[in-house]
């Protein structure tokens, strides 16, 4: 990283706002899921998306993927799914009598998992060297991935039919779970307006969006959030949310040292989109939410009161005190 030129104040705050606003020519009314999209990018993590179809996932990632002008790649996840479907695979060349290795769909810059809980574990688990280490391992060779190799894993509510869960050890690996809901009603009319114009999902060339960063800005972007300041108090602040995650009588799993990890760069990547160069305890709260909602497990009793993670998390959010 140390050969990518640093940028400047003015050229982080335009090229967040342009990335932004790129996106939201094709995506109406998920303002809040594209900030936190884009949060996780910034800070080096993968995404998970959950919500029910046509809430614009695919279209979202398609569109963040030309917006960042990165490679784009795509794996319908289904029961039949092989691992060597995504990773690749040897085949024997007849005529030099050698292997040759044919990469997987994995090897791109952002790679959209679709529907991720509709394969087994074993298929899920092709994904998670790549995640954890951005390279894959077959036949004993390890292959490099892209710079900003990302996944974007798309999955349908846990109690819709023909799903798998995802291991923890998978869930871990994500940095945050954004939940897509149903847009409002402007939204919904805004769509319907934008169609009556002319806009397909289905065909992007209907609105197309030129690229405002290429793989050399990705990474000058990324490099910034590493100088955005963290406190000690608001380190210690990310610290006693996690902790209290393990203490309290709510949750059967609380948040591990990966999840504490994973909301300090969350927190450092919100404050540069907001145009700060230090964190600020609010960012931390914000994004406490998605960071460990997939991270923690609520007890039995409280999930047959149907509460959810986030009721629990927000519980302690208010538990615990913010520095001022």
């Amino acid at each position: 990283m140390s050969d990518t030129p640093p940028l400047t104040a003015e050229q982080i705050a335009d090229a967040l706002r342009r990335i932004r606003d790129a996106v939201a020519t094709r995506v109406v009314g998920q303002d809040e899921v594209i900030e936190e999209a884009v949060v996780a990018f910034l800070a080096r993590g993968h995404i998970l998306l959950e919500g029910v179809p046509g809430t614009a996932k695919t279209l979202l990632v398609r569109t963040l993927a030309d917006a960042l002008g990165a490679k784009f790649g795509r794996i319908q996840f289904t029961p039949d799914l092989m691992p060597s479907d995504i990773t690749g695979v040897s085949i024997l060349r007849d005529a030099a009598h050698e292997f040759e290795f044919r990469p997987g769909p994995i090897f791109t810059d952002l790679l959209l998992a679709d529907e991720i809980n509709r394969a087994p574990a074993k298929t899920q688990a092709a994904l998670l060297e790549a995640m954890q280490e951005r390279q894959v391992t077959t036949d004993g060779v390890a292959r490099r991935l892209d710079p900003i190799f990302t996944v974007f894993a798309t999955q349908n509510p846990v109690e819709y039919e023909g799903t798998y869960p995802l291991p923890e050890a998978q869930l871990d690996r994500f940095l945050v779970k954004i939940k897509v809901a149903y847009p409002s009603k402007d939204a919904e009319l805004e769509m319907l307006s934008r169609y009556s114009e002319g806009f397909d999902a289905d065909r992007l060339s209907t609105r197309p969006v030129a690229p405002v960063l290429d793989e050399a800005g990705c990474r000058a972007l990324r490099a910034a959030v590493d100088g955005v300041k963290v406190a000690p108090e608001v380190r210690e602040y990310v610290a006693d949310i996690v902790r209290a995650t393990r203490e309290d009588t709510g949750l059967t799993l609380g948040g591990s040292p990966r999840a504490m990890v994973a909301l300090f760069r969350a927190a450092q990547g919100a404050a540069l989109l907001a145009g700060r160069d230090f964190v600020t305890p609010d960012d931390v709260k914000d994004y406490a939410p998605p960071v460990l909602r997939h991270r923690v497990i609520v007890a039995p009793e409280l999930e047959v009161e149907g509460r959810s993670a986030d009721d629990v998390l927000q519980g302690v959010l208010t538990r615990v005190t913010a520095p001022k």
